[in-house]
Order: C-alpha cells, then sequence, then structure tokens
C-alpha cells in the first residue's frame, strides 16, 4: 500500500523538478514582439502594393475613357470610324501590355521585400532559440547539479 507520506515526497519531487526547469517569459515575450514587428511590415508591404495596384488601374482606367472619348465622336466620313476603333484598339493593346508589366514590377517587389523580411526575420529567430537553448541548458545543467550535490 502507498504511504501518505510517500505521496507528499513524490509531490514534492515534482515540484522541485518542474521548478529547476522554470519558463523564461522574456523568451516569450520578445517571440511575440518580433512577429507583431514581422507582421507590421508584411502589412506594409501588402498596402503598398496594394496602393500601387490601385494607382495602375485608375490610370489605366482614365486613359481607357479619354480615348473612348476620343473614338465617340461623330466623324464626317464613315471610314473614320474604322480608322478611329482600329486606333483604339491598337492603343488599348500598347496599354494593356504596359500596365500588365506594372502589375508584374509590383508583384516582383512584393516578393522581394517579401523574402527579405522571412530571411531576417528566420535569421532572427534562429538566434533567439540558440540563446534560448543555451541558456535553458545552463540552467538544466546547473540544476542537475544542485540535484545531485543533495541526493549525496
Amino acid at each position: 500500500m502507498t504511504k501518505a507520506n510517500d505521496m507528499t515526497d513524490m509531490t514534492a519531487m515534482m515540484k522541485d523538478m518542474m521548478g529547476a526547469f522554470p519558463v523564461d517569459t522574456k523568451a516569450m515575450e520578445n517571440a511575440f514582439k518580433n512577429q507583431a514587428t514581422l507582421n507590421e511590415k508584411l502589412s506594409g508591404v501588402a498596402l503598398d502594393a496594394v496602393g500601387k495596384s490601385s494607382e495602375i488601374s485608375s490610370k489605366w482606367t482614365k486613359d481607357t475613357l479619354a480615348k473612348m472619348a476620343d473614338m465617340s465622336k461623330a466623324k464626317t466620313d464613315p471610314a473614320d470610324y474604322a480608322k478611329s476603333m482600329t486606333d483604339f484598339a491598337s492603343a488599348q493593346a500598347e496599354v494593356a501590355a504596359e500596365n500588365m508589366a506594372a502589375f508584374a514590377e509590383v508583384a516582383k517587389k512584393v516578393q522581394m521585400d517579401t523574402v527579405e523580411l522571412m530571411m531576417a526575420a528566420g535569421k532572427d529567430m534562429g538566434e533567439e532559440a540558440q540563446s534560448a537553448m543555451q541558456k535553458a541548458t545552463k540552467e538544466a545543467s546547473t540544476a542537475a547539479k544542485k540535484a545531485t550535490a543533495q541526493a549525496k
């Protein structure tokens, strides 16, 4: 049968063991702050891209409407209508290519900025993890030495 005294000893031993491996709340707090900072930077990249994309779209729309206004003007010669339509279609194809290239540049910048941020964050996290592991190893080693010394 188990004696009540044995349970008390087991409880005390578990308490001592858990106390030997404390949780570093400062590391948790730093990790949270670093994650929040990374999220802020990534949001900044996304919002910048959205702003630039909106500018491209707005300019494209304004240019298209201006060209449609020119195309819709009354002409004296019926052949001028065909020429006007052809000129509009040709101009739109050219503008579409330019705007798609502009969108591609925005996407390329987002990709480069994101990779740069993620690499920097990975490096920081690696350094923090290494530091935390060294600290935990040192504390565990100290606790093990204490436990060994108390056992003797």
